[in-house]
């Protein structure tokens, strides 16, 4: 089993519900922290082959959100997405579900 490693870890800004950030869209949080990850990890957009993105409140945000993230990210629309709803654990399910596709050896970078 291969092992797996988080190059590096980058997360969205923390806000009041209807507060400060209610006027932008999780798919561009999610996009930003998309890059900032691969900026620190110094891994090109193109390396990435697939995209686990945790995100409660998905409505209005359209088919995908994910999906959306990634390629504002400068992820290829050719990349497998997913979208998890877990409530809290949103993020952390992103997380297993992206460690078990390296250690089973589906994909290298997540």
């Amino acid at each position: 089993m291969k092992k797996v490693f988080i190059a590096a870890a980058v997360r969205t800004p923390i806000g009041s519900f209807g507060g400060v950030f209610a006027d932008v869209p999780a798919t561009r949080l999610g996009a930003a922290a998309i890059k900032g990850a691969l900026e620190r990890a110094k891994v090109p957009a193109s390396e990435v082959q697939e995209v686990f993105m945790g995100n409660v409140l998905s409505a209005n945000l359209g088919q995908a959100p994910a999906r959306q993230a990634a390629i504002y990210a400068g992820i290829s629309n050719e990349v497998p997405c997913t979208t998890i709803n877990k409530v809290c654990a949103s993020g952390a399910k992103a997380i297993m579900f992206g460690a078990q596709s390296i250690m089973l050896g589906l994909t290298d970078v997540v």
